[in-house]
């Protein structure tokens, strides 16, 4: 292990994915004192590069919305704030759609879209089309699209907020497990490490599928269960326009976008339980074929080259787990974005940093308090 890990810190940041790594950055960079982070493995290395890339404002949730605005304000200054190029490509999102009710939700979340500052409009299947020229229109309404979104590179933005949290003054140890806590009287003492004991009054739990095993040990229940997802990269494709947008056929949840000289292309599996798988599976492989022979046919015969299976982190309403335990003082959460942690993650950080302060974030984030699942709840639409 190439970093120690000291013996006290003044807050403790548990996972080394984006969501981990912005909010070590912004609690080092806003003054919080002795910032530690842990991760069991490589920063990165769990759902977070094993992301799409894609990044965004579109969603049907107000809370979603802003918070993947102002990450989005982030990922087009990346470079300029934290010095790494993320190879970002603002290609735009388009989903295509081919069933009334979703045509209505879209139209009623673009409109809130539109409402909060987003540039995102409803558009015919002759420009959805025009955009995307490898889809196939039968069936479809309509489409919904917002050019400032696309996509850009994980691993990259891992890099340049561990530099960045580091410069700031940050102790960032990988492959280093949190094994457990001391809690007493509702107060953390301390978390225990495979490298020993780290005395500290407040952690943040920013472990992604992990989250729920790390709330028991300071008896919160996170109720974030793993689902796997995998996707695949393809050979090289003639004549790629460079423009096309990360398209979304979205009643089968099929999605391509550029990658390189190929196509990055996945879909969820209906037929996914729910568990800690890691591997490639095939079983997925026919549903996607037929997908792609459906809406994107003129891509029935390019070849694989490539893929793998990530885990999201998946909650009851596909909506994420942000705030401070109720029964456990100083013990923050920001995790279960069931495939979304990545895009939202530069916003996150800083909401986590004002919540340790004690300030009013950027966005009320009331409604991902992890205490709604006693009440009724909107779950996000605009999934993928």
């Amino acid at each position: 292990m190439s970093t120690a890990v000291p013996s006290r810190a003044d807050v403790v940041v548990i996972g080394g994915g984006v969501v981990g790594l912005a909010t070590a950055y912004e609690l080092a960079k806003s003054g919080a004192g002795e910032v530690v982070l842990l991760d069991s493995g490589s920063f990165g290395a769990g759902s977070t590069c094993k992301a799409a890339g894609g990044v965004r404002a579109m969603f049907s949730d107000e809370l979603n919305i802003l918070l993947g605005k102002r990450s989005l304000e982030v990922f087009e200054r990346f470079e300029e704030l934290y010095g790494q190029d993320i190879d970002l490509h603002q290609v735009g999102y388009l989903f295509l759609l081919d069933n009334e009710d979703d045509l209505r939700d879209f139209e009623a979340a673009v409109a809130l879209q539109n409402s909060l500052g987003v540039d995102s409009r409803m558009i015919d299947v002759a420009e959805a089309e025009r955009l995307s020229p490898y889809i196939c229109t039968d069936g479809l309404l309509g489409a919904a699209f917002s050019p400032r979104d696309g996509h850009c590179t994980p691993e990259s933005v891992v890099l340049g907020y561990a530099g960045a949290a580091r410069r700031a003054g940050a102790t960032l140890v990988p492959h280093c497990a949190v094994t457990g806590a001391e809690v007493q009287d509702g107060r953390i003492r301390a978390v225990e490490t495979a490298a020993g004991r780290i005395e500290t009054g407040a952690v943040v739990c920013a472990a992604g599928v992990w989250s729920r095993p790390v709330g028991e040990w300071f008896g919160v229940d996170l109720p974030v269960e793993p689902l796997r997802r995998q996707l695949v990269i393809s050979e090289a494709v003639p004549d790629l326009p460079p423009d096309t947008p990360f398209t979304i056929d979205f009643a089968t949840s099929f999605y391509f976008h550029n990658e390189g000289p190929g196509l990055l292309i996945g879909m969820s599996d209906p037929h996914e339980t729910p568990g800690f798988k890691m591997s490639r599976g095939e079983d997925w492989l026919p549903g996607l074929a037929d997908a792609i022979e459906r809406r994107a046919p003129s891509l029935a015969d390019v070849g694989i080259s490539s893929g793998w299976a990530g885990l999201y982190e998946m909650t009851p309403d596909h909506n994420g787990l942000v705030g401070e335990a109720c029964d456990v003082d100083r013990f923050f959460y920001c995790t279960g974005f069931s495939g979304h942690g990545f895009l939202l993650g530069p916003a996150l950080g800083e909401v986590m940093a004002d919540l340790y302060h004690r300030r009013t974030p950027f966005v009320d984030i009331g409604g991902f308090d992890v205490g709604r699942f006693a009440h009724e709840n909107r779950p996000e639409r605009n999934c993928v």
